[in-house]
């Protein structure tokens, strides 16, 4: 094989690793960045949907109902943020609305006052709806009636938590300190959504 006139393999192979060392360093270097990375594009595409928080009433207790909770990337921690933002086709839409999936005799026995409602949806039909809403402190026990006679299973251990089940639809509604949070998880089941959602809210 003809070699190309001015190469000298005594010069190109040391450069050669040279090179993959200073690339290799350089790699090195950066792993620790990678977290923080992850974080500045979550908060990139936090900020593509950003929506004003609604107004807080003078005299309203500045809860997480009333102030955090009425921002999506408030409501996550920051790794299951990380992890929703990383879905491929991911979009989330932050709106007001009432919380999907809920039956009207849940609704008018809570009257929920919604802060925020996150609902991230991907190819393939696939979605996740959470809604965040304070409700009166005395509502546990109408509710749980409600959610009963709506095909839930309901545990009381710690605070109000019921779940049903349809095909790939799962729908869980929790109560606890004046605050609702329902989630209607479609096709679509991240580990323990829910209870990071939940240890996230109340500690």
């Amino acid at each position: 094989m003809a070699r190309i006139g001015g190469r000298n393999l005594w010069i190109a192979i040391p450069a050669g690793m040279l090179c993959a060392g200073v690339v290799g360093t350089l790699a090195y270097l950066a792993v620790p960045m990678v977290p923080h990375a992850v974080s500045w594009v979550g908060d990139m595409a936090y900020n593509a949907t950003h929506l004003p928080p609604p107004a807080v009433e003078e005299g309203t207790a500045q809860s997480f109902a009333t102030v955090e909770g009425s921002d999506c990337r408030a409501l996550y921690p920051d790794d299951l943020w990380s992890e929703l933002v990383w879905t491929p086709k991911v979009l989330l839409s932050q709106t007001a609305a009432a919380p999907a999936g809920v039956d009207q005799a849940l609704m008018d026995a809570v009257r929920p006052d919604v802060r925020v409602t996150c609902t991230w949806t991907t190819g393939g039909g696939r979605s996740i709806s959470t809604t965040l809403s304070a409700v009166g402190a005395e509502t546990a026990t109408t509710a749980k009636a409600s959610l009963t006679a709506a095909g839930y299973r309901c545990d009381e251990a710690a605070d109000l938590r019921c779940t049903r089940t349809d095909g790939s639809v799962m729908t869980e509604s929790m109560l606890r300190d004046g605050l609702w949070i329902t989630t209607v998880e479609t096709a679509w089941h991240p580990a323990d959504y829910s209870a990071r959602v939940a240890t996230h809210v109340w500690g």
